[in-house]
This record gives structure tokens, sequence and C-alpha cells, in this order.
């Protein structure tokens, strides 16, 4: 048996490689699955033991570290990526039991070249099975790492930026399964209408506002007729509410800097369904990914470049209104993409200058009483409301309009940062 036929094995070999080789889970995990020869329900399990082992990987490390002398980083890489797969199926879910959970977790040892390492594994395991362990209580730096399965050192930066309270309730929310969110193709289709269609076909879907859904049980999205018809595209309700504020009108000419997938473009382009909206992107392969979604929702107002957002594209005062939306941290999204906990700030630091490169070249295109959006999907504010107030001291000539940092437990949505800022 191989890993192509075991959704352990699959599970393990992902932590292995996401920890060892630093790659993004979502584009390891759809590449692993792809090329697996699993039955549907052995991909799910081996969806649900990876993205629980990334969750709750510093709590299955505080477990793990009672029962060992050694320190954790000496232990063989495939070896321990077993190991916390395992400690998160014993600890962390009913649907499998802890006999299996070891068991299988040995087995797996015994095949691969870290064999010799079986019996520390299963007497480990079988600690851990059979111990109960209290998780620091406090709310403490520390405490709230080993609790919510946050890196001390992220855990303090946001408790800094946000105070304890605001992110021991972001922490308990980022372990929770995020909802799906709808924009509602307004050329083809109501949110009533579209929402009732949903329903009838089992799965909830809610108005949040006037064209957002959110939707309870939606999986296999890309397979769904609503999806192939072109009547919704997925887009986060944050990014949707900010939108909103930059009040795009039906004739304007809207830029979007850093576009793919294509969210933002194709709501920009719904409410400019008079205008146009240039899309852009640093890759071809990512613009692709704009081009594809555009045609499949029949938004026939967008065009799609591949550019480099930090130089300068366009003619100044060439547009109404522009979409920044940098490449930032992600902090704000970890309970979607939770390996972004784990990775050193240190990998962060450039992004401040790509960030500001960025506004300060897309501010130039837009015209007077124009809008610009400047947002992100982190709760850093050294990448969010420090990069505006810099950009404000060197641009007298902006203000702004509107600011605002989502939160779930607040808002109902992501971690979000969105600054509208207005060209007098």
């Amino acid at each position: 048996m191989n890993n192509k036929d075991n959704p352990r094995e699959l599970a393990a070999r992902a932590i292995c490689k996401i920890e060892t080789e630093k790659a993004y889970s979502n584009l390891l995990v759809n590449n692993l699955l792809k090329d697996c020869e699993l039955s549907k329900g052995d991909k799910a399990l081996a969806t649900f033991i990876i993205y629980g082992t990334l969750d709750r990987q510093v709590t299955i490390d505080y477990y793990i570290k009672k029962f060992i002398k050694t320190p954790i980083k000496k232990i063989k890489p495939y070896t321990l990526a077993v190991i916390r797969t395992a400690v998160f199926q014993i600890k962390f879910t009913d649907r499998i039991p802890n006999s299996a959970a070891v068991n299988e977790a040995v087995k797996l040892i015994k095949k691969s070249n870290e064999k010799f390492n079986s019996g520390f594994v299963n007497a480990l395991l079988r600690s851990v099975s059979n111990t109960e362990i209290e998780l620091p209580s406090g709310n403490d730096i520390n405490s709230l790492s080993v609790r919510y399965s946050c890196p001390a050192s992220l855990t303090a930066i946001l408790i800094k930026d946000y105070g304890v309270n605001d992110i021991k309730a972001f922490l308990e929310d980022s372990l929770l399964a995020a909802p799906v969110f709808l924009r509602v193709n307004s050329r083809k289709i109501s949110a009533e209408e579209l929402a009732k269609r949903l329903k009838n076909k089992g799965i909830s879907a809610e108005p949040v506002f006037d064209k957002a859904l959110r939707t309870e049980g939606l999986t296999d999205i890309e397979a769904r007729q609503e999806f192939m018809e072109g009547l919704f595209h997925i887009e986060e309700l944050a990014c949707q509410m900010a939108i909103e504020k930059l009040e795009i009108e039906k004739t304007d000419s809207v830029l979007d800097v850093c576009a793919a997938p294509g969210g933002k473009s194709f709501t920009a382009a719904q409410e400019a369904f008079k205008g146009e909206v240039v899309s852009c992107d640093l890759y071809e392969q990512r613009t692709n990914l704009i081009q594809n979604g555009a045609a499949r929702l029949g938004l026939d107002n967008i065009s799609v470049k591949t550019l480099d957002a930090t130089r300068s594209n366009f003619d100044k005062n060439s547009f109404d209104k522009v979409i920044c939306d940098v490449p930032c941290s992600g902090f704000g999204v970890i309970r979607r993409k939770p390996d972004i906990k784990y990775k050193p700030i240190s990998c962060f630091d450039e992004l401040i200058k790509t960030q500001k490169a960025i506004l300060n070249n897309s501010a130039e295109y837009l015209r007077q009483g124009g809008k610009i959006l400047y947002s992100t999907c982190t709760l850093h504010k050294a990448e969010n409301e420090d990069v505006v107030n810099d950009f404000l001291k060197n641009h007298t000539d902006f203000k702004v309009a509107y600011m605002h940092t989502f939160m779930p437990h607040k808002d109902g949505t992501d971690g979000f940062f969105a600054a509208v800022l207005e060209k007098m």
C-alpha cells in the first residue's frame, strides 16, 4: 500500500512537506488529491486530518512535549508528521477511535525509511491517548498560544496591536470552520432567486446584504450548475463590503492592480456595467484565472493585463476608482490557511516596501475626486494603518473616506483591513 491508497499516509506526507519545504497547504493538498487514487470519502478524511493538524499544531506539540525528553525539532521529519496527525486524531476528533489512530500511525512508520522509530511512536501515542492533559487557562501570551494553537511570536504581535480581549476572540474564531460567501451576479439573477435555487438543492443560503449570500453545505463548488452558469463567484464578505465603500458608479473606469483570482474585479464590473474594469496581476497563470472567471460570469467589460504593480504602468489621472488589494502576511485568514501562522514573522518584512510602492503608484492613476481602496487580509497594523498613514503624510491631496478593520467576532467576516482614500 502506498500513499495513493492510504488517506493517513497522504496526510502525513502533506504535513511533512508543508513543514520541510514550506509549501502552501492549499496548493499542495489540491495537487496531492488530484494525483491520488483515493475514494471521495478517503479524500475527505485526508483533507480533514491535514487541515485539522495544521489548525492545532501548537497545541499538538504541547501534548507531545509532555512525553519526550529531547527537543521536538530532533524528531525525524516524517516521524514527527505521523505523530502530529495521530495526536490530532486522538485529541481533537471523535470520528476516529484512539486505537485506530495509534495502530495506523505505527504501521506508517514501520513501512517508512524511519521504521526504527516505530517503538518510540507506539509508546508516545499510547501515552498521549491514555493521559488527560489540561491546557493552560490564563490569558498571557504563552497560554493563549497553546490553547488556541497560534505561535507565541504571532500572538504577541496581534495582542500588541489589538489587546488581549479582541485577539482572544479572534483566535477562538480561527479554529472554527470558515463560512463560504457568494457574490451574486446581478447581471444574471437576483440574490433571492439564487438563494431559492440553492435551498431547493438542500444548501443553506442566507442573504447578508444586497448581493451577498452566506452558505452552509456548499461543496464541489465548481461542479455546481449555478457556478457553471455564472450566477455567482466566491468572495469573502469583508471584500464585498469594502468594494461597496468604494461607491463604484455604473459608468466608472476602474483599475484593479493586484486582481487575481478576480473576485473584486468581478464585483466592480457588475457595478460599472456601463464602464470598464482593467484587471491586472503579476503572473500570466494568475491573469488567466481572471480571464476565465470573467468569461464564465459573462462580464465583457473586463480587460486583463499581466503587469507588475510596483512599476508605473498607466497614465496619470486615468481612472475613477482604483482597487489596491496588496500582497500581505495574511494573518486575517488563518482559519482558511492555517499554515500562514507558522511562517516566521521576518518572512513578511519586505512586504511593507512592496505595499507602499503599489499604493504610491496606484494613486498616480486616479483622477481628482476619485477613490482608491487599499486593502489587505491581515491584521498586522504595520501593513495596514501604518502604510495608510505614511501615504497620507506624502500625499496631502488625499483624505480618508472610510477605514475599518474587520474581525470575525465583530463583523462575521475574515480578518481584513480596508481604507478608502479620496483624491481631493
